[in-house]
C-alpha cells in the first residue's frame, strides 16, 4: 500500500461530479429566465415620490378630561402640543404634569407608575421607558372618524348602567 496514490479512488468520482455539475449548470442557463412578477398590494409606489401629507385635524384645547374607553387606556391629550420639544434633554409635557408642577399650572399630576423602572423599583425621576410621553399618549383632535366605531364596553354590554 504504501507509494500508492491513496487519492487515486477518489479522483474519478470528484471528476464524473464536476462534469455533472458543469452539465446541469449549462442546462439551466440556456432555459428560459423565470418570470419574476411580485403582485402588488397598494399599487406600485415610487419610494422617492414626495406625497403630500394630510393635515392634521385641529386640536382640541378645551382642557377637559375625556372618559377613557378601557381600563388602563393612556389619557388623550386636552390640548395643543404643536411645538412641544420631546428630546432625549427636553420634555416640556413635565413643565406642567411632574408633581412639583401641578399645583401652579393647574394640570393633572402623572402617574406615580411613570417613576417605576420595569423592576417596579420607584425612582425619583420620571423612569426613561415613559420618558417619551406621545408613545402612548396622543392628542385629541376633532376630526371625522375614518371608519364607524361601535364600540361598547363589557361593563355596557352586559347590561351595566
Amino acid at each position: 500500500m504504501r507509494g500508492q496514490d491513496p487519492l487515486r479512488l477518489i479522483r474519478p468520482a470528484a471528476m464524473a461530479g464536476l462534469a455533472l455539475f458543469a452539465l446541469v449548470g449549462t442546462a439551466l442557463s440556456q432555459a428560459e429566465p423565470a418570470v419574476q412578477i411580485v403582485p402588488p398590494l397598494t399599487g406600485w409606489p415610487d419610494p422617492m415620490a414626495g406625497e403630500e401629507i394630510p393635515p392634521l385635524g385641529r386640536p382640541i384645547t378645551d382642557d377637559v378630561r375625556r372618559m377613557r374607553n378601557y381600563p388602563e387606556q393612556p389619557p388623550v391629550i386636552p390640548h395643543s402640543i404643536d411645538g412641544y420639544q420631546l428630546t432625549v434633554n427636553t420634555n416640556r409635557c413635565m413643565d406642567c404634569h411632574k408633581p412639583q408642577f401641578t399645583e401652579g399650572s393647574g394640570a393633572p399630576m402623572i402617574s406615580v407608575t411613570h417613576f417605576q423602572d420595569r423592576d417596579g423599583q420607584v425612582l425619583t425621576d420620571v423612569t426613561p421607558r415613559r420618558y417619551f410621553c406621545t408613545a402612548c399618549h396622543v392628542q385629541q383632535t376633532d376630526v371625522k372618524p375614518l371608519v364607524p366605531n361601535g364600540f361598547r364596553d363589557g361593563y355596557q354590554h352586559a347590561g351595566g348602567p
